[in-house]
């Protein structure tokens, strides 16, 4: 029995998390002094590991300003998250839950996370929403660089051992598709995170979901071609 993979990015992918995301970049931002980046921009960037961000959201800031945006924003980010629940702060977007029980019941497809998010962001996002069960791998900005580079696709090909024509990459943003391309994987965007469709198809998109609930014929029509 050949073995299939699934690679689920988290935050605009798995759960809308871009309320808190927001809020603590404004934080960080005010902590500093600085003007706050508007929502779209923020949009724009997550997805990127935290000092790539950072380079784009302020490019004009000295590199030691940037570093301290970004300590500013984890403290931020923990705080919130601390007092209000990470399952009440990004809920899992609907559809999502009922699509990994799916998943989970085929024995020959394996389900793996690679996220911007650092390991103890992931960590505790997994426990809230009990998910921890479902993922085989789960690669984290800690030890990688930055999407779109492939680093965490080869990890988790190197970890499950699985082909990486037999893989998919589902995520919300270029940088999803872009490193799902990188690594040989079909990447398959979703219409509901923070980049546009179009953007998801001219960066590689096979196709852009309109719901969770087109996942698995997703998955089967591009398990067919390969």
């Amino acid at each position: 029995m050949s073995l299939r993979l699934v690679v689920f990015d988290v935050d605009g992918t798995l759960v809308d998390s871009q309320g808190q995301i927001h809020q603590a970049m404004e934080d960080a931002f005010a902590a500093l002094g600085l003007t706050p980046p508007d929502r779209a921009a923020v949009l724009g960037i997550i997805g990127l590991s935290l000092p790539q961000a950072m380079a784009v959201l302020v490019p004009a800031e000295p590199e030691d300003v940037q570093t301290r945006l970004v300590a500013a924003y984890k403290e931020a980010y923990f705080t919130r998250r601390t007092q209000g629940g990470a399952e009440a702060a990004s809920p899992l977007y609907p559809g999502a839950r009922a699509a990994l029980e799916a998943l989970a019941q085929q024995e020959d497809v394996l389900l793996a996370v690679a996220t911007g998010k650092s390991r103890r962001g992931l960590e505790h996002l997994l426990d809230a929403h009990a998910l921890r069960p479902f993922f085989i791998s789960t690669q984290v900005a800690d030890d990688h660089p930055s999407k779109p580079h492939p680093s965490m696709l080869w990890q988790v090909l190197s970890e499950t051992g699985v082909a990486a024509e037999a893989g998919v990459m589902l995520g919300d943003t270029s940088f999803d598709m872009e490193m799902g391309r990188a690594a040989g994987l079909s990447s398959l965007g979703v219409s509901w995170g923070y980049h546009p469709a179009a953007t998801l198809r001219d960066h590689g998109a096979v196709d852009v979901l309109p719901e969770f609930g087109a996942l698995l014929p997703a998955l089967n029509t591009i398990w067919r071609m390969t």
